[in-house]
């Protein structure tokens, strides 16, 4: 019998970067374009949330991705799952480029 999602093992993925404050909403546009239509086409993710944050010196961006387990991951990362995915499209905006992504095990939820 298929696990419904509720009782899938599951992953969280997040990655942060910064942009200026004056690029904002261009990136927040180019996630929404380009970042989460590549998440949601691989098999095995389950959702996106693209959480943004302004202060003085720069806009944060925090993209969290669930996913099925590490092997689905790997499908959209690569071999080195830790390893941050980056577009070209991002050397046009980000401030710098974080090497690395963190996860967590979903442990819970309502």
């Amino acid at each position: 019998m298929e696990k419904t999602i509720e009782e899938q093992y599951m992953i969280i993925r997040m990655w942060h970067g910064r942009v200026s404050n004056d690029d904002g909403n261009a990136y927040r546009e180019f996630l929404k374009q380009r970042a989460i239509p590549d998440y949601q086409s691989v098999a095995g993710n389950i959702d996106v949330k693209i959480l943004e944050r302004q202060e003085e010196d720069a806009t944060h961006f925090i993209t969290m991705t669930t996913w099925e387990n590490l092997e689905v991951i790997k499908a959209f990362a690569g071999e080195n799952p830790e390893k941050a995915k980056y577009y070209p499209e991002d050397d046009d905006y980000l401030l710098e480029f974080e090497p690395t992504v963190v996860h967590y095990e979903v442990v819970g939820r309502s």
